[in-house]
C-alpha cells in the first residue's frame, strides 16, 4: 500500500483528541481537515525528523558490551552505518523511513539530501565495520532481535524499489543482512518460550517483520522456521488479556502482535478457529481499544505510550485488511493514529527520534 492513502478522519474526532497546534508552535498536517489526505506536503514534514535524526550523533545510548579500552570511542567511529538517533536500532529505521518516503514520493524536496545521507552511510567499509562488530565476542547478540527485525525491513524495502541507488546500497547492506539472518536462524531454535514483553524484545514484533522479508527474498528456510516457531509458541494461547494491556512503558501490543503474526502464518480458517478462541472480542462490531496516554513527552519511557498508538494502529490496519470480518478495526487504529500523529512535530528528541518512523509504517499499512 502507498503511503498516498486518504486517510478518512473526522473534524469531530481530531478536535476532541487534538490540538490543531503543536509543540515548538508546528502545526498538524490534519489541521482544519476533514478527509485529509497524505500527500507530499506530509511526506516532506514527516522526512525532516530521521532526516535529522540520523545525523545526530549525541545523545546516544551505545548498548554494547566493552570487552576492552579500545571499545572505548566515539558513536560515529564504532557505529558508522548507524550511529545517529540515539541508538542503533532507531538509526536503521530512520533511514528505512527515508528510504520509504522517497520511494513513494520521487520528487520529495529533500530527495538529494536523502540520497547523500544514505550513500554516505550505506558504504562496503561502515557495512563491513557494523559486520566485525556483530562478530566480537561480547556482542555476538547485539540487538537481538528488534534491531534485527528492523534492518531486514530496510533490506526489504531496497529490495522493492527500482531505482540504480538502491541497489547499490542493498549490495553493500547484504552482507550484514546475511549475518543477522544466519544469527536469527540459529537463535530460533534455541528460544524455548517467546517473549511476550511490550518492548523491544518482544518475539511476535521481530517474526512478523521477519516473514515479510523473507517471502520478499524468497528464504523459504527461515520462512519454514518462522512457521514452525510461531505455532510452537502462540497455536496454544486462549484469551489473551488485552484488559491488561497497556503497560507503563509499552510501544508494542503483546496480544495484537501475536494475533497479526498468526494471520501470517496460519492458513485462513485456521487462524479464524485460532483468533476465536484467542481474542473473541474482535469480531465484534462495537470493539473498542481505549487510546494511550502520554503524561510526560520529555520522559523517553512514558513517550512510548504513543509508539504503542501507532503499532496498535498497524496491526489493527493489517487485520482489517486481511479479513473482510475485521474490516470494523480500522476505525479503531485510526482512533490510536490520529492520537499519536500530531505529537511529533515540536516534539522533545525522547519521541521524535524514532516515532515517525511509526507513524510511516502504520500509514503503510492502512486498508482504503
Amino acid at each position: 500500500m502507498k503511503l498516498t492513502v486518504v486517510l478518512f478522519l473526522s473534524i469531530t474526532l481530531l478536535s476532541c483528541q487534538n490540538s490543531p497546534e503543536t509543540k515548538g508552535g508546528s502545526k498538524s498536517p490534519f489541521e482544519n481537515k476533514a478527509f485529509p489526505e497524505f500527500g507530499i506536503e506530509e511526506a516532506e514534514q514527516l522526512a525532516e525528523l530521521p532526516l535529522q535524526c540520523i545525523t545526530q550523533e549525541f545523545p546516544n545510548k551505545l548498548g554494547q558490551v566493552l570487552g576492552s579500552e579500545e571499545d572505548l570511542a566515539r558513536p560515529k567511529d564504532l557505529r558508522p552505518a548507524f550511529y545517529g538517533c540515539f541508538d542503533w536500532h532507531s538509526a536503521v529505521h530512520s533511514q528505512w523511513s527515508l528510504v520509504k518516503l522517497l520511494k513513494d514520493f520521487p520528487d520529495l524536496k529533500q530527495g538529494d539530501s536523502i540520497r547523500s545521507a544514505l550513500s554516505k552511510r550505506l558504504t562496503e567499509d561502515h557495512i563491513q565495520t557494523e559486520i566485525n562488530f556483530f562478530k566480537t565476542e561480547h556482542n555476538q547478540n547485539f540487538e537481538r532481535t528488534y534491531g534485527w527485525a528492523w534492518l531486514f525491513t530496510l533490506a526489504k524495502e531496497l529490495k522493492t524499489w527500482e531505482d540504480p541507488q538502491a541497489e547499490e546500497w542493498l549490495s553493500n547492506l547484504m552482507p550484514l543482512v546475511d549475518l543477522l539472518e544466519e544469527k536469527m536462524k540459529a537463535f530460533l531454535p534455541k528460544l524455548v518460550y517467546p517473549i511476550r514483553v511490550g518492548e523491544h524484545p518482544n518475539t511476535a514484533f521481530a517474526l512478523s517483520m521477519t516473514i515479510d522479508y523473507a517471502e520478499v527474498f524468497k528464504k523459504e528456510e527461515l520462512k519454514s522456521l518462522i512457521i514452525n516457531r510461531s505455532r510452537d509458541f502462540y497455536l496454544t494461547d486462549k484469551n489473551c488479556p488485552l484488559e491488561w494491556e497497556p503497560s507503563g512503558y509499552d510501544f508494542l501490543s503483546p496480544c495484537l502482535e501475536e494475533a497479526s503474526l498468526m494471520a501470517k502464518v496460519l492458513p485462513e480458517q485456521e487462524f479464524q478457529t485460532w483468533i476465536k478462541t484467542f481474542m473473541p472480542s474482535l469480531f465484534s462490531k462495537y470493539f473498542n481499544l481505549d487510546v494511550a496516554e502520554v503524561s510526560d513527552r520529555s520522559d523517553g519511557k512514558l513517550v512510548h505510550l504513543d509508539g504503542l498508538n501507532f503499532s496498535r494502529a498497524w496491526n489493527l490496519y493489517e487485520l482489517a485488511d486481511t479479513y473482510e470480518a475485521f474490516y470494523h478495526l480500522k476505525t479503531t487504529g485510526d482512533q490510536h493514529f490520529t492520537k499519536a500523529y500530531p505529537n511529533l512535530f515540536g516534539d522533545t528528541y525522547e519521541g521524535s527520534h524514532w516515532l515517525g518512523s511509526f507513524a510511516i509504517y502504520a500509514l503503510d499499512r492502512r486498508p482504503e
